[in-house]
Protein backbone atom coordinates (compact mmCIF):
# COMPACT_ATOMS: atom_id res chain seq x y z
CA UNK A 1 0.00 0.00 0.00
CA UNK A 2 1.54 3.34 -0.78
CA UNK A 3 2.20 5.93 2.11
CA UNK A 4 -0.35 8.95 1.97
CA UNK A 5 1.40 11.69 1.25
CA UNK A 6 0.27 15.26 2.07
CA UNK A 7 0.80 18.82 0.61
CA UNK A 8 0.50 22.42 2.95
CA UNK A 9 0.08 25.31 0.95
CA UNK A 10 0.05 28.52 3.04
CA UNK A 11 0.99 32.08 1.40
CA UNK A 12 3.87 31.82 0.18
CA UNK A 13 3.64 30.86 -3.56
CA UNK A 14 1.42 32.52 -6.03
CA UNK A 15 -2.35 31.10 -6.19
CA UNK A 16 -2.52 30.09 -9.47
CA UNK A 17 0.86 28.00 -9.18
CA UNK A 18 -0.35 26.53 -6.03
CA UNK A 19 -3.70 25.56 -8.20
CA UNK A 20 -1.04 24.01 -10.84
CA UNK A 21 0.76 22.28 -7.92
CA UNK A 22 -2.16 20.25 -6.50
CA UNK A 23 -3.11 19.09 -10.12
CA UNK A 24 0.24 17.92 -10.13
CA UNK A 25 0.07 16.40 -7.22
CA UNK A 26 -2.88 14.66 -7.31
CA UNK A 27 -1.53 13.09 -10.56
CA UNK A 28 1.97 12.07 -9.06
CA UNK A 29 -0.59 10.02 -6.31
CA UNK A 30 -0.45 12.69 -3.89
CA UNK A 31 -3.84 12.02 -1.69
CA UNK A 32 -4.07 15.10 0.36
CA UNK A 33 -3.97 19.11 0.11
CA UNK A 34 -4.40 20.86 3.37
CA UNK A 35 -4.61 24.91 3.22
CA UNK A 36 -3.41 26.93 6.17
CA UNK A 37 -5.77 29.90 7.04
CA UNK A 38 -2.62 31.73 7.08
CA UNK A 39 -2.39 34.84 9.38
CA UNK A 40 -4.59 37.59 7.49
CA UNK A 41 -2.87 36.52 4.36
CA UNK A 42 -4.80 34.08 2.75
CA UNK A 43 -8.33 32.47 3.80
CA UNK A 44 -8.78 28.38 3.45
CA UNK A 45 -12.23 28.34 2.38
CA UNK A 46 -11.37 30.53 -0.68
CA UNK A 47 -8.33 28.44 -1.23
CA UNK A 48 -9.84 24.88 -0.25
CA UNK A 49 -12.96 25.52 -2.74
CA UNK A 50 -9.90 26.57 -5.69
CA UNK A 51 -8.14 22.91 -5.41
CA UNK A 52 -11.62 21.27 -4.99
CA UNK A 53 -12.80 22.64 -8.38
CA UNK A 54 -9.68 21.98 -10.25
CA UNK A 55 -8.63 18.64 -8.92
CA UNK A 56 -10.66 15.03 -9.13
CA UNK A 57 -9.26 12.85 -6.34
CA UNK A 58 -7.76 15.04 -3.51
CA UNK A 59 -9.07 15.40 -0.61
CA UNK A 60 -8.98 18.63 0.72
CA UNK A 61 -8.40 20.17 4.67
CA UNK A 62 -8.17 23.32 6.64
CA UNK A 63 -4.58 23.24 8.69
CA UNK A 64 -6.48 25.21 10.48
CA UNK A 65 -9.83 27.23 10.61
CA UNK A 66 -9.24 29.13 13.92
CA UNK A 67 -12.08 28.85 16.09
CA UNK A 68 -12.72 32.15 17.15
CA UNK A 69 -13.18 33.73 13.71
CA UNK A 70 -16.85 32.03 12.43
CA UNK A 71 -20.06 30.46 14.12
CA UNK A 72 -20.04 26.96 14.00
CA UNK A 73 -22.79 26.71 12.35
CA UNK A 74 -21.37 29.02 9.81
CA UNK A 75 -18.26 27.09 9.64
CA UNK A 76 -20.41 23.44 9.37
CA UNK A 77 -22.36 24.94 6.56
CA UNK A 78 -19.24 25.97 4.56
CA UNK A 79 -17.93 22.52 4.65
CA UNK A 80 -20.91 20.91 3.89
CA UNK A 81 -21.26 23.35 0.98
CA UNK A 82 -17.26 22.09 0.08
CA UNK A 83 -18.61 18.64 0.37
CA UNK A 84 -20.76 18.73 -1.97
CA UNK A 85 -18.61 20.79 -4.41
CA UNK A 86 -16.14 17.94 -3.85
CA UNK A 87 -18.18 15.14 -4.85
CA UNK A 88 -17.99 11.71 -3.61
CA UNK A 89 -14.64 9.68 -4.30
CA UNK A 90 -14.97 5.93 -3.66
CA UNK A 91 -18.31 6.83 -1.54
CA UNK A 92 -16.07 9.14 0.65
CA UNK A 93 -16.11 12.92 0.76
CA UNK A 94 -13.15 14.88 -0.55
CA UNK A 95 -13.22 17.63 2.57
CA UNK A 96 -12.25 17.56 6.27
CA UNK A 97 -12.23 20.28 8.99
CA UNK A 98 -8.99 21.18 10.94
CA UNK A 99 -9.69 23.42 13.71
CA UNK A 100 -7.57 25.35 16.00
CA UNK A 101 -7.20 27.84 18.77
CA UNK A 102 -5.39 30.70 16.65
CA UNK A 103 -2.77 32.34 18.05
CA UNK A 104 -1.02 35.75 19.31
CA UNK A 105 -0.79 38.43 18.75
CA UNK A 106 -3.52 38.19 15.90
CA UNK A 107 -6.15 37.43 17.84
CA UNK A 108 -5.89 40.21 20.35
CA UNK A 109 -5.42 42.99 17.70
CA UNK A 110 -8.10 42.49 15.77
CA UNK A 111 -10.42 42.17 18.83
CA UNK A 112 -10.54 38.56 20.00
CA UNK A 113 -10.55 37.57 23.64
CA UNK A 114 -8.99 34.13 23.80
CA UNK A 115 -9.94 32.25 26.55
CA UNK A 116 -10.81 29.28 28.14
CA UNK A 117 -9.59 27.18 24.66
CA UNK A 118 -9.87 23.78 25.55
CA UNK A 119 -13.56 24.30 26.74
CA UNK A 120 -14.32 26.04 23.62
CA UNK A 121 -12.61 23.79 21.18
CA UNK A 122 -14.74 20.88 22.84
CA UNK A 123 -17.57 22.52 22.18
CA UNK A 124 -16.71 23.35 18.37
CA UNK A 125 -15.69 19.91 17.82
CA UNK A 126 -19.13 18.34 19.04
CA UNK A 127 -21.48 20.98 17.72
CA UNK A 128 -19.80 20.70 14.00
CA UNK A 129 -20.33 16.69 14.58
CA UNK A 130 -24.10 16.87 15.54
CA UNK A 131 -24.56 19.30 12.35
CA UNK A 132 -22.73 17.05 9.83
CA UNK A 133 -25.75 14.61 10.66
CA UNK A 134 -27.63 17.07 8.88
CA UNK A 135 -30.48 16.43 11.78
CA UNK A 136 -31.92 19.15 13.97
CA UNK A 137 -29.38 20.46 16.69
CA UNK A 138 -29.69 22.10 20.46
CA UNK A 139 -26.17 22.75 22.01
CA UNK A 140 -26.53 24.63 25.26
CA UNK A 141 -22.49 25.52 25.98
CA UNK A 142 -20.45 28.09 27.09
CA UNK A 143 -19.13 29.06 23.87
CA UNK A 144 -21.47 27.49 21.45
CA UNK A 145 -25.90 27.93 21.29
CA UNK A 146 -27.31 26.11 18.92
CA UNK A 147 -31.27 26.49 19.56
CA UNK A 148 -32.87 24.01 17.04
CA UNK A 149 -30.18 24.51 14.17
CA UNK A 150 -30.38 22.70 11.10
CA UNK A 151 -28.24 22.27 8.19
CA UNK A 152 -31.14 23.23 6.00
CA UNK A 153 -30.55 21.45 2.60
CA UNK A 154 -33.63 21.87 0.61
CA UNK A 155 -32.02 21.35 -2.86
CA UNK A 156 -28.95 19.80 -2.82
CA UNK A 157 -28.09 16.30 -1.05
CA UNK A 158 -29.39 15.98 2.38
CA UNK A 159 -27.15 13.02 2.73
CA UNK A 160 -25.32 13.49 6.20
CA UNK A 161 -21.44 14.59 5.90
CA UNK A 162 -19.11 12.63 6.20
CA UNK A 163 -16.55 14.96 7.43
CA UNK A 164 -13.77 14.31 9.89
CA UNK A 165 -12.98 16.88 12.57
CA UNK A 166 -9.14 17.94 13.28
CA UNK A 167 -7.51 20.10 15.69
CA UNK A 168 -4.79 21.30 15.45
CA UNK A 169 -2.98 21.00 18.68
CA UNK A 170 0.73 21.99 20.13
CA UNK A 171 0.36 21.93 23.69
CA UNK A 172 -0.29 18.45 26.03
CA UNK A 173 -3.75 19.33 27.07
CA UNK A 174 -5.00 20.30 23.58
CA UNK A 175 -2.95 16.80 22.42
CA UNK A 176 -4.65 15.00 24.68
CA UNK A 177 -8.63 17.04 23.72
CA UNK A 178 -7.83 15.67 19.88
CA UNK A 179 -6.93 12.14 21.13
CA UNK A 180 -10.12 11.57 22.65
CA UNK A 181 -12.79 13.61 20.56
CA UNK A 182 -11.43 14.19 17.20
CA UNK A 183 -11.27 11.67 14.41
CA UNK A 184 -6.98 13.16 13.83
CA UNK A 185 -5.09 15.71 15.05
CA UNK A 186 -2.52 18.22 12.96
CA UNK A 187 0.82 18.37 15.06
CA UNK A 188 2.67 21.41 13.99
CA UNK A 189 5.54 21.97 12.00
CA UNK A 190 9.32 23.62 12.98
CA UNK A 191 9.35 21.02 16.07
CA UNK A 192 11.38 18.29 16.35
CA UNK A 193 11.06 13.98 16.48
CA UNK A 194 11.28 14.01 20.16
CA UNK A 195 8.79 16.32 20.53
CA UNK A 196 6.48 14.33 17.98
CA UNK A 197 6.92 11.05 19.63
CA UNK A 198 6.34 13.09 23.16
CA UNK A 199 3.16 14.29 21.28
CA UNK A 200 1.61 11.31 19.67
CA UNK A 201 2.45 9.82 23.34
CA UNK A 202 -0.51 12.53 24.65
CA UNK A 203 -2.80 12.01 21.89
CA UNK A 204 -2.07 7.86 23.04
CA UNK A 205 -3.69 9.26 26.44
CA UNK A 206 -6.50 11.35 25.18
CA UNK A 207 -7.91 8.62 22.96
CA UNK A 208 -7.66 6.17 25.55
CA UNK A 209 -9.71 8.31 27.95
CA UNK A 210 -12.28 7.97 25.38
CA UNK A 211 -11.70 4.28 24.88
CA UNK A 212 -10.04 4.63 21.92
CA UNK A 213 -6.40 2.86 20.77
CA UNK A 214 -3.78 5.30 19.29
CA UNK A 215 -4.63 3.64 15.74
CA UNK A 216 -8.16 4.84 16.06
CA UNK A 217 -6.54 8.39 15.69
CA UNK A 218 -5.35 9.67 11.99
CA UNK A 219 -2.04 11.15 13.22
CA UNK A 220 -1.03 13.93 10.85
CA UNK A 221 2.28 16.28 11.01
CA UNK A 222 2.46 19.47 8.77
CA UNK A 223 6.65 19.08 8.04
CA UNK A 224 8.88 21.77 6.47
CA UNK A 225 10.35 20.62 3.27
CA UNK A 226 13.18 22.98 1.89
CA UNK A 227 14.69 20.56 -0.63
CA UNK A 228 17.04 21.29 -2.86
CA UNK A 229 19.96 19.19 -4.63
CA UNK A 230 20.69 22.12 -6.87
CA UNK A 231 21.60 24.33 -4.12
CA UNK A 232 21.29 22.93 -0.85
CA UNK A 233 22.88 25.57 1.07
CA UNK A 234 19.99 28.38 -0.15
CA UNK A 235 17.55 25.32 1.09
CA UNK A 236 18.82 25.67 4.31
CA UNK A 237 18.82 29.63 4.57
CA UNK A 238 15.45 29.28 3.72
CA UNK A 239 14.67 26.90 6.68
CA UNK A 240 16.70 29.19 8.93
CA UNK A 241 14.34 32.27 7.93
CA UNK A 242 11.20 30.42 8.68
CA UNK A 243 12.93 28.81 12.14
CA UNK A 244 13.67 32.75 12.41
CA UNK A 245 10.32 33.47 12.16
CA UNK A 246 9.09 30.97 14.85
CA UNK A 247 11.31 31.77 17.50
CA UNK A 248 10.00 35.58 17.32
CA UNK A 249 6.36 34.55 16.79
CA UNK A 250 5.49 31.62 18.49
CA UNK A 251 8.06 30.48 20.53
CA UNK A 252 6.26 28.09 22.80
CA UNK A 253 6.39 25.73 19.90
CA UNK A 254 10.21 26.26 19.59
CA UNK A 255 10.82 25.66 23.45
CA UNK A 256 8.82 22.89 23.18
CA UNK A 257 11.29 21.10 21.13
CA UNK A 258 14.30 21.95 23.15
CA UNK A 259 15.81 25.27 21.61
CA UNK A 260 17.78 27.16 23.97
CA UNK A 261 16.07 30.35 25.71
CA UNK A 262 18.94 32.50 24.79
CA UNK A 263 18.52 32.06 21.07
CA UNK A 264 14.99 32.60 20.86
CA UNK A 265 15.74 36.19 23.22
CA UNK A 266 18.59 37.12 20.62
CA UNK A 267 15.70 36.30 17.58
CA UNK A 268 13.27 38.37 19.26
CA UNK A 269 15.88 41.41 19.73
CA UNK A 270 16.35 41.74 16.01
CA UNK A 271 12.82 40.46 14.53
CA UNK A 272 10.19 41.85 15.47
CA UNK A 273 6.27 42.55 15.20
CA UNK A 274 4.52 42.26 12.15
CA UNK A 275 8.15 41.05 10.52
CA UNK A 276 10.04 42.66 7.64
CA UNK A 277 12.12 41.28 4.62
CA UNK A 278 15.27 43.27 6.23
CA UNK A 279 14.30 42.08 10.15
CA UNK A 280 14.44 38.03 8.79
CA UNK A 281 18.12 38.63 7.32
CA UNK A 282 19.17 39.95 10.17
CA UNK A 283 17.75 37.21 12.69
CA UNK A 284 18.38 34.20 10.30
CA UNK A 285 22.22 34.62 10.52
CA UNK A 286 21.86 34.12 14.12
CA UNK A 287 20.37 30.07 13.89
CA UNK A 288 22.82 27.26 13.28
CA UNK A 289 22.50 24.87 10.99
CA UNK A 290 22.16 22.03 13.35
CA UNK A 291 18.76 23.62 15.36
CA UNK A 292 17.38 23.83 11.14
CA UNK A 293 18.04 20.30 10.41
CA UNK A 294 16.19 19.34 13.95
CA UNK A 295 13.25 21.26 13.55
CA UNK A 296 12.41 20.44 9.18
CA UNK A 297 13.06 18.46 6.15
CA UNK A 298 16.27 20.01 4.51
CA UNK A 299 18.49 19.98 2.07
CA UNK A 300 18.97 17.19 -0.98
CA UNK A 301 16.08 14.96 -1.64
CA UNK A 302 18.09 12.25 0.40
CA UNK A 303 18.70 13.97 3.15
CA UNK A 304 14.70 15.30 3.19
CA UNK A 305 13.54 12.19 2.83
CA UNK A 306 15.33 10.79 5.58
CA UNK A 307 14.20 13.43 7.69
CA UNK A 308 10.66 13.01 6.68
CA UNK A 309 11.02 9.03 7.51
CA UNK A 310 11.96 9.54 10.63
CA UNK A 311 8.62 11.70 11.60
CA UNK A 312 6.82 8.78 10.43
CA UNK A 313 9.11 6.29 12.68
CA UNK A 314 7.96 8.52 15.66
CA UNK A 315 4.21 7.56 14.81
CA UNK A 316 3.05 10.35 11.75
CA UNK A 317 0.17 8.54 9.75
CA UNK A 318 0.34 10.88 6.86
CA UNK A 319 3.47 14.05 6.33
CA UNK A 320 1.62 16.85 5.30
CA UNK A 321 4.85 18.17 3.26
CA UNK A 322 5.36 22.37 3.48
CA UNK A 323 7.64 23.44 -0.01
CA UNK A 324 9.83 25.93 1.58
CA UNK A 325 11.64 26.96 -2.05
CA UNK A 326 9.85 28.11 -5.16
CA UNK A 327 9.56 25.37 -6.93
CA UNK A 328 7.40 23.27 -5.19
CA UNK A 329 7.33 19.93 -8.13
CA UNK A 330 10.79 18.77 -6.66
CA UNK A 331 9.04 17.80 -3.52
CA UNK A 332 6.39 16.51 -5.30
CA UNK A 333 8.83 13.98 -6.93
CA UNK A 334 10.87 13.08 -4.31
CA UNK A 335 7.97 11.83 -2.64
CA UNK A 336 5.38 10.11 -4.70
CA UNK A 337 5.01 6.75 -5.15
CA UNK A 338 6.07 6.22 -1.46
Amino acid sequence: MTQRMALYMQDKHDIRYEIEMAKYAEEHGLTEIWQADTRLARDCVVMMSAFLAQTKRLRVGSAVLPIWTRNVAVIAATWSTMWELGGLVDGRGRVMLGLGAWWEPIASRVGEHRHKPLQAMREHVEAARQLFTMEEVTYKGEFVQLDRVRLDVVFGNPAPRDIPIYIGATGPQMLELAGEICDGVVLNYVVSVDYIRDAIEHVRIGAARAGKTLADVDRLELIVCSLSDENPAAAMDEGRRLVANYLAMEPHIITASGVSQDLIDAVQRVLGYPPTRAGYDAAMKLIPDDVVRNLMAVGTTRECQAKVQQYMDAGVTCPILYPLMDDIKPVVDAFAGW
